[in-house]
């Protein structure tokens, strides 16, 4: 998907591994360790390119050294061994103007990216692994958590809002969206806490 302005037990398989169409579940999630990275990298990659989405090379092996050293995270899903999708975040200020004065000092989720194998796609997986993601947001303490798509990927609009997001506002960036519209479209899901998010470091890492 999209770029932000940028502890697993088993070595999963190759992203080219063939996957069954149409026969997502069984399906085991688990949170991605350093040694999933190298599949990982292959899935965004091989998966995740189309006219809509912003997913330079060298951005992603930065977010991949960022999730092997533990400063981003990511939710993998696999079926009879083999990696079919993820979604990666990490906790970010970097949308906090969109945040209440109350809170403008506070971290937020971010969702980096989300992939899903060519052929496990449009059978709910992306939003499957997005609430899975949510959830690991909100037990290191997220309240807010955003994430954003090209005005036009309606894919991508329709796996948000299954997810629980809603849209907050659409702004021109041509220089990460070359095609149609040329604008981002940022979303947000708000989610209740128990406790007040730190305001100095980042939560959870």
């Amino acid at each position: 998907m999209d770029g932000e302005p940028w502890v697993a037990s088993r070595v999963s398989a190759s992203a080219s591994t063939p996957v069954k169409a149409g026969a997502i579940l069984p399906c085991e999630f688990e949170a991605a360790g350093p040694q999933h990275v190298s599949a990982l990298e292959a899935l965004i990659l091989r998966h995740g390119p189309n006219p809509w989405n912003w997913l330079p090379e060298d951005g992603i092996r930065k977010h991949m050294h960022d999730i092997a050293e533990g400063r981003a995270h990511a939710e993998l899903a696999f079926q009879a061994g083999a990696l079919i999708g993820a979604v990666t975040f990490c906790v970010t200020q970097a949308y906090r103007q969109y945040e209440p004065p109350s809170g403008f000092d506070s971290w937020q989720g971010y969702i980096c990216e989300a992939v899903v194998h060519a052929d496990a796609a449009g059978q709910g997986l992306g939003s499957r692994l997005l609430r899975h993601a949510v959830q690991r947001l909100q037990a290191m303490g997220m309240q807010t958590i955003y994430i954003d798509r090209h005005e036009e990927n309606a894919a991508s609009a329709g796996m948000m809002r299954k997810a629980g997001f809603t849209e907050v506002c659409t702004f021109d960036e041509p220089e990460r969206r070359p095609n149609g519209s040329r604008r981002t479209t940022v979303c947000r899901i708000t989610l209740p806490t128990k406790d007040l998010l730190a305001k100095t470091d980042p939560p959870g890492l």
